[in-house]
């Protein structure tokens, strides 16, 4: 399928599908014998990996991340320790996170109880 058809598929912009495959997520095959223009063909591999590129970045992975998923995932013999590690990883940081923001919203709860009785 063309660029714009992979467009519409995914959801995505033809922009941030050029994107990724510049940094190398994902690579569109270009005809040889076609020498007139640079229309490249993506097959349904581009848009599984589109997908997880999606997936993954609505739960937090950042694109080198994600790149690494990818790799692991794609091209690796035994991808699970290292895909585990990741995923465990990633894990973690939202758990810090979630550590952070009940922190954060206890000591903005005790400032908005401070000032309600200040008011009184």
């Amino acid at each position: 399928m063309l660029i714009n058809e992979l467009s519409k598929k995914t959801g995505l912009s033809i922009h941030t599908i050029r994107y990724y495959e510049n940094l190398g997520m994902i690579e569109g095959l270009s005809n040889e014998k076609v020498k007139s223009n640079n229309y490249k063909d993506y097959n349904d591999n581009v848009v599984e990996r589109l997908e997880i590129i999606i997936e993954a970045k609505e739960v937090g992975f950042t694109l080198a991340e994600i790149k690494k998923i990818l790799t692991a995932w794609f091209e690796s013999v035994d991808s699970k320790p290292e895909t585990l590690e990741l995923f465990q990883s990633k894990i973690k940081e939202i758990d810090d996170k979630m550590k952070y923001f009940k922190q954060t919203k206890k000591l903005l709860e005790k400032v908005c109880e401070k000032l309600q009785n200040d008011e009184s």
